[in-house]
């Protein structure tokens, strides 16, 4: 082999590992992305979240493995927080699924292609869907951390949202942290270790949120 042609095989191969690096650590959604951000946004500081009220809103998703609750951070994130509200009122999550794990990393989910069946289509989202401007915080990503999902483009979150199974530094201040789970830590484990498509990160069969729903906060 010339030396020519060695160079130009590793340079090959060093990109596909460089895109694989890439795809299995970013969450991101595959969404149409709107007009690159000019800047990037402001990261807003903020202490630890306050003890969770009797009486505050949480999110509940039922899945086919069990309930996942969410507290919501509107302290430090309000349109994601409102933007995911409105889809849970909407019913909007009802029948959508968990497309995406990762072994005791990650679950993604919230895109509408996942009430079809054609995967190729998951995770691509669907055009026209409002877009929220990124809320960069400084709540770090631990186990049980709720995500943003986006394109490269900062401020394209839409429906898609992720929940992080394993601190993971590298996300911070990288993707919008709206969230954690507050009960069902373990469902979302059982998710993550689903069977996937060989070679990739898609559920051979998706985890169904059969609904989702707003309710108060009750301490145990």
């Amino acid at each position: 082999m010339t030396s020519q042609k060695y160079s130009k095989l590793c340079f090959v191969l060093l990109l596909s590992v460089f895109a694989f690096a890439c795809n299995s650590s970013s969450p991101t959604s595959t969404d149409s992305p709107s007009a690159p951000a000019t800047s990037s946004p402001a990261v807003k500081t903020a202490s630890s979240p306050p003890p969770l009220a009797a009486g505050e809103e949480i999110a509940v998703l039922e899945t086919d493995y069990g309930k996942i609750k969410l507290r919501l951070y509107s302290d430090v994130a309000p349109k994601h927080v409102e933007n995911f509200k409105k889809l849970i009122n909407e019913k909007f999550y009802d029948g959508t699924g968990f497309h995406r794990a990762s072994p005791g990393f990650l679950i993604q989910g919230g895109d509408p292609n996942t009430r079809g069946n054609d995967k190729s289509r998951w995770g691509m989202g669907a055009p026209g869907q409002p877009t929220v401007p990124a809320e960069f915080n400084t709540r770090p990503y631990v186990r049980g951390t709720v995500g943003a999902a986006r394109t490269s483009d900062p401020n394209s979150a839409t429906s898609q949202f992720f929940i992080c199974l394993k601190d993971y530094p590298a996300w911070n201040g990288q993707y919008t942290v709206f969230g954690e789970v507050i009960e069902g830590i373990n469902v979302a484990e059982i998710i993550s270790n689903a069977p996937t498509d060989e070679g990739t990160e898609t559920l051979r069969d998706k985890a169904t949120i059969k609904r989702a729903y707003l309710e108060k906060y009750t301490p145990k």
